[in-house]
């Protein structure tokens, strides 16, 4: 049997392969402290597990899930743009329900793009975004994410020709792995953009409430127009602690919303009813436990920073997201790098090619792993610069 050729050139997913690896250094022994991974380590609030707790026990909640709690989800998401952002959307053509945004992401290129269409995808950027429109058959046109333009696309450096074929630009901020934040001022040029060449934005948001030093990131949506030209998705993974729910949202043009739901009517049953019970509890209830954690997060970051300096590493203080963006020294090749660290050290970190090719020469650190261990990481790390790497 051989695979369908839309998915035989696809690759092994990298932390499935690194896992291995791992394993296999636990097994002889080696005290390997994961600092690759960007899954939250820290539980939801009680009150969410509650919420799910309770509702799980009704007899009636284990069918599929008819529209009431879609609706109910849907009109909290609803709320909670109103709230958040001052966006305000329709809950019934507007907002849908998504088994984790990562399914979203990768499903907007099958009801988009054509074979031969351009599919615009950042680099570094997360792989579901360019692994998602090949499957499509799209040609993947990469927007360079550069240090010297503070890691966002120069959209006037994209190539006119791809612009005109382009189906979907991908965007994420604040950003998976550099860290990088966006402002209203640039989500307006990408409006504008979009508008010009008839573009589908595709802001992937996750990380719009984990950040730092009082920093507030905005929505894509808040841009007057926007939702002409634009679906943003978000998750409750990063927001909420919640990443093996699965659960998330999409959010702004109906179109594109409806060719969307339209596919998961064929592929999926809609996400299990107390699962989104649990996620209207994490909407409509009290947020201050998110700030409470977002310190535990920047603590993190902190330590991290001030070893990583002391090693002579260079790296920017992000004000959003998860991760350490972090520079290596001169010539060398990330992936080597990284597995040189991981088995003289038992630190392991993502090479920052996995990325995409704009990726070289950089690392990435997730902050996901208990403040102790990330110490412990970290003191690892500068003892191995300071004794000479092999």
């Amino acid at each position: 049997m051989q695979p369908a050729d839309r998915v035989s050139a696809s690759k092994p997913y990298f932390f499935a392969q690194l896992g291995k690896r791992i394993n296999q250094l636990k097994a002889n022994g080696v005290d390997v402290i994961r600092l690759d991974m960007g899954s939250p380590d820290l539980p939801p609030a009680d009150f969410i597990i509650d919420a799910m707790a309770n509702e799980i026990r009704k007899p009636d909640v284990h069918g599929y899930t008819l529209g009431g709690g879609v609706q109910k989800f849907r009109q909290a998401v609803t709320n909670f743009y109103s709230r958040r952002f001052g966006v305000e959307l329709d809950p019934m053509t507007e907002v849908i329900d998504l088994i984790g945004s990562k399914e979203g992401l990768f499903i907007i290129s099958q009801v988009l793009v054509n074979r031969g269409d351009v599919a615009l995808v950042p680099d570094p950027g997360y792989g579901v975004y360019a692994a998602g429109a090949e499957v499509a058959g799209a040609d993947v046109v990469a927007m360079p994410l550069l240090a010297e333009n503070e890691f966002l696309p120069d959209l006037g450096a994209i190539p006119t020709d791809a612009a005109r074929r382009a189906k979907v630009m991908f965007l994420n901020y604040p950003n998976n792995p550099t860290g990088a934040t966006a402002n209203l001022a640039f989500f307006e040029k990408v409006v504008a953009f979009a508008k010009e060449y008839d573009i589908l934005v595709a802001h992937d948001a996750p990380y719009a409430d984990v950040a730092f030093d009082a920093y507030r990131a905005p929505s894509i949506l808040q841009i007057a127009g926007a939702k002409d030209v634009a679906v943003e998705f978000n998750s409750f993974s990063k927001i909420y602690n919640m990443a093996g729910w699965r659960l998330g949202m999409a959010l702004g043009n109906r179109d594109v919303l409806g060719y969307i739901e339209n596919y998961k009517s064929l592929q999926d049953s809609a996400m299990f009813g107390p699962i989104m019970t649990a996620g209207v509890a994490a909407l409509q209830g009290d947020q201050e436990w998110i700030e409470e954690r977002n310190q535990v997060y920047q603590e993190r970051r902190d330590i991290a920073l001030s070893g990583l300096r002391a090693a002579g590493f260079e790296v920017a203080t992000p004000k959003a997201a998860l991760y350490l963006w972090i520079r290596l020294p001169e010539g060398e090749d990330s992936t080597d790098f990284c597995a040189r660290l991981l088995d003289e050290t038992g630190v392991s970190l993502t090479p920052g090619v996995v990325f995409g090719k704009h990726g070289e020469g950089y690392m990435r650190l997730s902050l996901v792993t208990a403040t102790e261990r990330i110490t412990e990481g970290v003191n690892r790390i500068c003892d191995w610069m300071k004794t000479g790497k092999s």
